[in-house]
């Protein structure tokens, strides 16, 4: 697992931390992961805001008009709404994914829970994520904050990323080292 001063220390990382202690400070750390949370699904959905965020086309100023406008859509707390207009004045929107991953896990932290990012072929159901959950909570100890995330190109199984620890059970993994073994 990154160390907090190795997830500071990277670009996203100080403007994760810089967002989370200010939200930390105005008792809006909820608030904020909300919003965050939000803005991560409408990311995932609307391939218009990933162009916003990601293209090197797209000027600072029209970057961050747009995503103002955007913001009140999207139900964004006002703090956010600042921070990310911060983020498009300074040219740092392509940032804006690995932002989110880390405030999401600042503040599992902060409330004594551990993120397992888990990938699976297929989305999981409701169950099948609580009793992950469960199982990977009796394993290290703590409440568990399920990422879920689907890659088709994993075939079926799963991985999980606990920390520094990797749990692949993929059936492109189990494929590729029978193929290792049948080469002999």
């Amino acid at each position: 697992m990154e160390t907090s001063g190795g997830i500071r220390a990277s670009l996203a990382g100080r403007y994760a931390s810089a967002l989370f202690d200010l939200a930390r400070d105005e008792r809006q750390i909820d608030a904020v992961g909300r919003s965050l949370e939000g803005l991560k699904a409408n990311m995932a959905e609307s391939r218009e805001l990933r162009a916003l965020v990601s293209s090197p086309l797209v000027s600072r100023d029209a970057a961050g008009k747009a995503l103002a406008a955007a913001a009140a859509s999207m139900g964004l707390d006002p703090l956010t709404t600042r921070f990310v207009g911060v983020l498009a004045s300074n040219g740092r929107l392509r940032q804006l994914a690995d932002v989110i991953r880390i405030f999401e896990r600042l503040a599992a932290d902060h409330r004594g829970e551990t993120s397992a990012e888990v990938t699976s072929a297929r989305p999981l159901a409701d169950d099948q994520i609580a009793a992950l959950r469960t199982q990977l909570g009796a394993r290290v100890g703590r409440d568990i904050r399920i990422d879920a995330r689907v890659d088709p190109s994993i075939l079926g199984g799963i991985v999980v990323r606990l920390g520094s620890q990797m749990i692949d059970a993929s059936i492109r993994t189990k494929l590729n080292s029978l193929a290792q073994a049948m080469k002999g």
